[in-house]
């Protein structure tokens, strides 16, 4: 075997040239894999004794990587739902290991191996119908975010949206016609329409207009105070001041935007809707 190769230029090009460029992740994704490799880098130097800075392709062994699911779940008490997606952020980086340093492949094959724990399903929360029905008709009606506020939880309830997804909407994916619908660009960089009720589409046709000119196609149609798109940390706040009083300790459900996705799966399903 050659001399020892530093593992930098290795991780580097893993996120630039094969999760940006070839898998076409989105940030959300890419702060993910960002998080678990950090934490990788971190252990495996703390094992060698060494600065990050030092590392070697050759440190990344199949027993460094077991002690470091260990300490995932030992010494950080991850679920075994978050060791899982360690994992397999993993075994995607020792895939790419695999087909940039073939003397590596045996250590590659054994890692990626490694198989996922069987974790029970995470409980499913969601709002009951009278819930939501209660929610939208006490919102404010007065100050300059009503609106706003009233127009965002209507879109999370019609589309069942990712948070990301509406931070990312722009005013060129809204068609609110006659038949009005919604492209969100979601997980994957996948596309997908979704039909909005009338209400929604009007609460929405009510927030474009109230900039009294025409918004450019690429502009938010969620929007903080100073004109920029709401992030998902914004729209997670925004829910929470308006129905964090929903919470419910004894099956510790919190109310969060995502809520309401599994809430309008639930009454979808339950207003007959075909499960695929």
């Amino acid at each position: 075997m050659t001399g020892k190769r530093p593992l930098g230029p290795l991780v580097h090009s893993f996120f630039l040239d094969h999760l940006v460029t070839v898998k076409g992740l989105r940030p959300a994704s890419m702060r993910s894999y960002r998080d678990t490799i950090r934490l990788l880098l971190c252990f495996v130097a703390e094992q060698q004794g060494t600065k990050i800075t030092k590392l070697n392709v050759e440190d990344l062994s199949f027993e460094r990587v077991l002690g470091f699911l260990a300490y995932l779940e030992n010494d950080r008490h991850n679920h075994v739902r978050t060791r899982n997606q360690r994992l397999a952020a993993l075994h995607t980086l020792f895939d790419y290991i695999a087909t940039r340093e073939p003397e590596m492949l045996g250590t590659c094959q054994r890692v990626t191996a490694i198989p996922m724990k069987r974790a029970a399903p995470a409980e499913t929360h969601f709002l009951e119908r009278d819930e939501v029905e209660a929610l939208l008709r006490h919102l404010p009606r007065t100050g300059r975010l009503a609106l706003r506020d009233h127009t965002l939880l209507l879109f999370l309830y019609n589309t069942g949206a990712r948070a990301q997804e509406v931070a990312d909407l722009r005013t060129g994916n809204l068609e609110l016609g006659e038949n009005a619908v919604v492209r969100l660009h979601g997980k994957g960089d996948k596309w997908r329409t979704c039909p909005l009720w009338h209400q929604t589409a009007k609460l929405l046709a009510e927030l474009l207009d109230a900039s009294h000119e025409t918004p450019a196609a690429d502009a938010p149609v969620f929007a903080s105070v100073t004109g920029d798109a709401l992030t998902r940390f914004g729209i997670y706040k925004i829910v929470r001041r308006h129905a964090g009083h929903l919470d419910d300790a004894r099956t510790s459900r919190r109310v969060s935007p995502h809520i309401f996705r599994h809430t309008a799966a639930v009454h979808l399903l339950e207003a007959g809707v075909e499960i695929n």
